[in-house]
């Protein structure tokens, strides 16, 4: 019986070591659904440990009275030390027959952009600040954009 309990400690620390630890999760809430081109949520993120590999995720709320299939965004991300770096990215919002891609509850979907299994190259807080990217100067039925960074999984 002994042994049987000591197996099964040593099966649940394993499993336990094995589970993605959540480092840091925020939340920016639009003002009435709606994201300006001057609106830039910001999420600032202190990482201590270079030697482990992150997750970083995007997710982003809508309504499904959003209007288009995509959303283009930038993200600008700034390191401790040296220079920031700016990159386009798509948010797939629909496919083109009009079906919801991501999580759908009710009238709200969840989209979300991920980063597996990254590598910092520094110790510090890292800066990560959205833009909305599309012509309009804004957009209607989003809800909110959060940021949640994760020790991936070893493999």
């Amino acid at each position: 019986m002994k042994k049987q309990i000591s197996l099964f400690a040593i099966l649940i620390g394993l499993l336990w070591s094995c589970s993605n630890e959540t480092i840091f999760t925020k939340a920016y809430r639009f003002k009435d659904e709606q994201w300006t081109q001057t609106m830039r949520p910001v999420f600032t993120v202190e990482i201590q440990d270079t030697t482990q590999l992150y997750d970083f995720i995007f997710t982003l709320r809508s309504t499904t009275d959003y209007a288009y299939n995509n959303l283009w965004i930038f993200l600008r991300t700034t390191p401790p030390f040296g220079k920031s770096v700016r990159e386009p990215y798509e948010i797939k919002m629909a496919d083109p027959n009009g079906n919801w891609i991501g999580k759908k509850s009710g009238t709200i979907v969840e989209h979300q952009l991920v980063f597996k299994r990254r590598k910092v190259p520094f110790k510090g807080k890292y800066k990560f600040e959205l833009e909305q990217a599309i012509t309009e100067k804004q957009v209607d039925e989003l809800l909110d954009v959060s940021l949640e960074v994760r020790v991936s999984e070893a493999k």
